[in-house]
């Protein structure tokens, strides 16, 4: 069987042309990761076992302070550092590659893909970090994180105060699926380096009690518990950001005439029995 034949890896590449076609990764902006099954890892097991593992990496420089015993022996689907996503139909094997973290969870090892020397995205120790959030927090089932860099929810990051419940009531205020989609809302960090340790933790921290992080100046990191419920993610949350933008820019930046008010969203949380509890928009 050929790794590239496996559904896994067919729903990777598409999830990621996906994003491109949204216009979500300039460049080689953006990264995505997956943490493989058992039954993935079974499935491509003689195709790993013929090729020869390249030597165990430090995930960083910190890497004893990650605390990543969650994912130890865990194996992931990434991204490659300085791929671009339109490119990833064409040379997947360049632009995508399988790890393995080690036992201990302080290191990996490249199994499959990366061809031409590469490695994996510069933002390793973030996704790494927080699928083992995920991995916990979720009892197992959240395996996919995905980042990008929307532009409508770019854009916000440089008018509307740096605040989770400020974006949260927004988003949820311009399309009525928002809440039901992420309705434990949306969590912001200012501005950090990245691929440094400090927007790992950070985002680690957010992730802890919601899905989708937004990185102020810079973009959006989610996560799902498989690509359609990640990229359905991003997909709402981005699109409800158009939709505030386009609000704004009609009403001259003044607030909004019209806007689903806080009894509507208590209406739909009685309907759809959902838990809206995002800081101080408890309803």
């Amino acid at each position: 069987m050929e790794v590239l034949d496996e559904g896994f890896i067919r729903s990777f590449i598409r999830m990621a042309d996906d994003g491109w076609k949204q216009g979500w990764h300039e460049r080689n902006g953006g990264n995505l990761s997956y943490r493989l099954t058992p039954a993935d890892v079974n499935a491509i097991e003689d195709v790993l076992s013929a090729i020869e593992a390249q030597r165990w990496e430090s995930i960083s420089d910190e890497g004893a302070a990650l605390a990543l015993r969650d994912i130890a022996g865990e194996m992931f689907l990434i991204t490659a550092a300085g791929s671009y996503f339109r490119n990833i139909t064409l040379e997947p094997e360049r632009c995508m590659g399988i790890i393995e973290v080690d036992d201990a969870g302080l290191r990996y090892r490249i199994r499959w893909g990366f061809a031409d020397g590469g490695r994996p995205t510069s933002e390793l120790p973030t996704h790494l970090l927080n699928h083992s959030v995920k991995k916990r927090v979720s009892d197992g089932r959240i395996r996919v994180i995905y980042h990008c860099h929307p532009a409508n929810i770019n854009a916000l990051t440089f008018v509307l105060p740096h605040s989770g419940a400020v974006f949260t009531r927004e988003l949820w205020g311009m399309i009525s699926e928002c809440a039901m989609v992420f309705p434990e809302g949306v969590a912001v960090v200012e501005w950090m380096v990245p691929g440094s340790i400090d927007i790992a933790r950070a985002s680690a921290k957010e992730m802890e009690h919601c899905n989708v992080v937004i990185w102020v100046h810079h973009g959006m990191f989610c996560a799902g518990e498989d690509f359609d419920s990640a990229f359905g993610l991003m997909h709402t949350v981005e699109k409800a950001a158009e939709v505030l933008v386009k609000v704004r820019s009609m009403s001259g930046g003044c607030e909004c005439v019209s806007r689903i008010t806080d009894q509507n969203l208590a209406d739909l949380a009685d309907a759809y029995d959902l838990d809206l509890t995002p800081a101080e928009l408890a309803l």
